[in-house]
C-alpha cells in the first residue's frame, strides 16, 4: 500500500504534487518522493519520513517544472529501511523514465533474473518498483528503439509490460520531453483515478486527492487500461491487457482508503456503513443487546461502521478512545515491539465511558492482535464491566501478497485459530467477526458491474490465479525474520489457491 499520483499541468506542479501527497499521507509514511520536469531534465528529491519532514523550502525550489509524479511509500518488500528505496525511481534510457509504483509483483525475482541474463538491465535495489519500471523501459525500448515515441508506442509498451509481469500494479510513469503515463493491472487489485481541471490533467490512488486540489473527477484508470497525457494535457485511454477482471482489494474499503473516497465507483463511506450493518446481524446472533451499554469505535476507521451498527441496534455510541494524531499507524510499523510499544501511545482512554459499564468495542479488522490485546486490557483497566470485541471485516487467516504488510501466517492471530481461541489470545468476553461473503455482498452492491473482489486475506483465493505455497514461502524469504519470526510455509493452508 502506497499513494502515488501524477500531474500535467499549465503551472509550476511541486506545490500541487505536495498538496496531494498530503492527502495521501495515511497510505504511507515510511518514505516521500517528488520528481518534476523541465523541457527535458528531471529534478528529484527523495527521503525517509512523512510528507512534512522530508520537503523543505529549498527542496521545493529545486523542484521546478509544469508535470510531476509524487509518492508516499509504505514498504511491503525489499529492505523497508534503506532510503534507496524510496520512490521515484529513474533510468536514462530510453528517452529518460521515472516512475511510481503501488502493489507488489509475485514475479519480481524471477524478472529480476530476466532482465539482468536477456534483457542486459541491472537493477540496483530490492524494490519490485524498480524491477517494474526496467520491464517498462525495455518494453518502450523494443518498440522504438529510442527513436521516436507516438501514443501507440506507450500503449504496445505497457502491453508488453501486462505479458511480463504478475501482482499488483498501479503505475504513473513520466517520460522525458513526452508526457505521462498511467496504468494499471489486469485485475484492477489497487487503485488509480483520474481528473481534470482547466489547469491539467491529475492521476492519483484515491479521488480525494484529485477533490483536494480543485480538479474533478473523470473516472477511474480501468484494470488493464493505460492512459497517455502529453505535455500539453492532451488524453489517450487504451485497453492494453488481452484479458481483464475487476477485482479491487477488498481491504481498500475496510481499512486503507480515506472514507472520502470513491474507488472503482464505490464511496468508501457508504461500504463502511454497509459492514457495520451486516455486522450489527452478526453482534445479534452472539450477544443480546440487552447485555451491552455501549458501542465504542476504535479509532478511526471503524467509526463509521460502528455508528451504523448502534444505531440499528439502538445502542448508545460514544467515543471511548482518543487517539493521538502524531503517532506512526501501529498497523504499518515494523516490528511486534515497536507496534506493541506505541498502542498506549496513540490511544487514551476516557475512563467515564467504560466505569461500570458493558462495552461493546468496534474496529475495522483484527489483523496481529497485538492492538487488540492492548485495546481490551485498557478497556478492562479503565473500569468496563465487560468487554465485547466486534470486527467490521472478517478473519485475516491468509497472508497477503498484492501489496499489505500482512505476509507471513505467523504474524496473523485468526491463522489456525477458532474464534475462541482468538478470543482467548485477545482476552474480551465475546468476539464478533464479520461473514466474508456478507461484507463482500454488502460492499459489491455499490457497484454491480464489478467482478468481484480481492479477498485473499479472508478467503485465501487469489484473484491471479497464479500463486502457491512455495511463491509465498519465497516472498517471505527476504523479510526481516529476527524482528517478523520464521515463516513455516507447511502451516498454510490455502483454499483454491491455485485458482481464482
Amino acid at each position: 500500500m502506497c499513494g502515488i499520483v501524477g500531474v500535467v499541468s499549465q503551472a509550476p506542479v511541486n506545490q500541487l504534487i505536495y498538496d496531494a501527497l498530503l492527502l495521501l499521507q495515511h497510505r504511507g509514511q515510511d518514505a516521500a518522493g517528488i520528481v518534476t520536469q523541465q523541457g527535458r531534465k528531471f529534478f528529484m528529491h527523495k527521503a525517509k519520513g512523512m510528507v512534512r519532514d522530508v520537503f523543505r523550502t529549498r527542496n521545493m525550489r529545486a523542484l521546478p517544472g509544469n508535470c510531476g509524479l509524487g509518492q508516499v511509500r509504505y514498504p511491503t518488500a525489499g529492505n523497508a529501511y534503506s532510503e534507496e528505496e524510496a520512490q521515484p525511481f529513474y533510468v536514462n534510457a530510453p528517452f529518460g523514465l521515472v516512475l511510481v509504483h503501488n502493489g507488489n509483483l509475485t514475479n519480481a525475482q524471477a524478472l529480476k533474473k530476466e532482465l539482468f541474463q536477456t534483457d542486459h538491465r541491472h537493477i540496483n535495489t530490492d524494490s519490485d518498483s524498480e524491477v517494474l519500471l526496467n520491464v517498462l523501459a525495455h518494453e518502450l525500448e523494443k518498440v522504438t528503439r529510442g527513436i521516436t515515441l507516438k501514443p501507440a508506442d506507450v500503449f504496445a509498451a505497457v502491453r508488453g509490460v501486462h505479458q511480463r509481469v504478475r501482482g499488483s500494479y498501479a503505475v504513473v510513469a513520466l517520460i522525458a520531453g513526452h508526457g505521462l503515463v498511467a496504468f494499471r493491472d489486469p485485475f484492477g487489485i489497487r487503485p488509480l483515478c483520474v481528473g481534470h481541471s482547466d489547469a491539467g490533467v491529475m492521476v492519483a490512488s484515491e479521488s480525494v486527492t484529485l477533490e483536494g486540489n480543485g480538479f474533478e473527477l473523470d473516472r477511474d484508470v480501468m484494470p488493464g487500461e493505460a492512459l497517455f497525457v502529453d505535455l500539453d494535457g492532451n488524453m489517450q485511454f487504451e485497453q492494453c491487457a488481452e484479458t481483464t477482471s475487476h477485482n479491487p482489494c477488498v481491504f481498500e474499503y475496510v481499512y486503507l482508503a480515506r472514507p472520502d473516497s470513491v474507488l472503482d465507483g464505490i464511496s468508501v463511506y457508504q461500504a463502511r456503513l454497509n459492514m457495520g450493518e451486516t455486522l450489527a446481524k452478526r453482534v445479534v446472533s452472539t450477544v443480546p443487546p440487552s447485555e451491552i451499554d455501549v458501542v465504542i469505535p476504535i479509532p478511526e476507521s471503524s467509526r463509521p461502521s460502528a455508528m451504523e451498527l448502534a444505531q440499528l441496534l439502538g445502542l448508545p455510541y460514544r467515543e471511548g478512545f482518543v487517539k493521538n494524531r502524531y503517532v506512526g499507524r501501529t498497523f504499518i510499523m515494523p516490528g511486534q515491539g515497536v507496534r506493541k510499544k506505541s498502542v498506549r501511545q496513540k490511544l487514551n482512554v476516557i475512563a467515564s465511558e467504560f466505569k461500570g459499564r458493558n462495552v461493546l468495542l468496534v474496529d475495522d479488522s483484527i489483523v496481529r492482535g497485538t492492538t487488540s490485546r492492548e485495546i481490551v486490557q485498557m478497556a478492562r483497566d479503565a473500569g468496563a464491566r465487560k468487554v465485547y470485541l466486534a470486527s467490521a471485516a472478517p478473519p485475516v487467516r491468509y497472508p497477503n501478497v498484492y501489496g499489505i504488510d500482512m505476509p507471513t501466517s505467523d504474524e496473523l492471530v485468526a491463522h489456525n485459530r477458532t474464534v475462541d481461541e482468538i478470543r482467548i489470545s485477545i482476552g474480551c468476553d465475546a468476539l464478533i467477526y464479520q461473514d466474508v461473503d456478507a461484507m463482500k455482498q454488502a460492499i459489491a452492491s455499490l457497484n454491480p458491474k464489478l467482478a468481484g473482489f480481492d479477498a485473499s486475506c479472508f478467503d485465501g483465493v487469489y484473484v491471479t490465479g497464479d500463486i502457491t505455497l512455495e511463491d509465498i514461502a519465497r516472498m517471505n524469504a527476504g523479510r526481516d525474520q529476527s524482528e517478523e519470526g520464521e515463516e513455516d510455509s507447511s502451516r498454510l493452508a490455502l483454499p483454491n489457491a491455485q485458482t481464482a
